[in-house]
């Protein structure tokens, strides 16, 4: 076997961001976590609203554009060709008229 490949093992200290801390083996020597079991919803049983982002406010966005009314296909093409009928008559016919 071939002697210092692995990684040097260090007894961690994790730092949560809610303040609690506690130690772990791991390779590097600190850690820096957002959720830990002691302010996790699931491990304390209240419930936590946690919104990283604005995620909460872009899902809800994306649904009131979802359940807003669509034109169909068949609608597009008559309002597409009404438009280009009316440009058409907005032509002059003759070089005359254009002038």
């Amino acid at each position: 076997m071939q002697s210092k490949i692995h990684p040097k093992w260090y007894e961690a200290m994790v730092t949560c961001s809610c303040g609690n801390t506690f130690k772990v083996g791991a390779t590097v020597p600190e850690l820096k976590v957002e959720i830990c079991s002691v302010c996790h919803p699931f491990y304390t049983g209240q419930m936590k609203f946690i919104d990283a982002a604005g995620r909460v406010d872009a899902f809800k966005a994306r649904i009131q554009k979802a359940d807003t009314k669509k034109v169909s296909k068949t609608d597009k093409r008559k309002l597409k060709r009404d438009k280009k009928l009316k440009e058409e008559q907005a032509r002059p016919e003759t070089l005359a008229e254009l002038r």
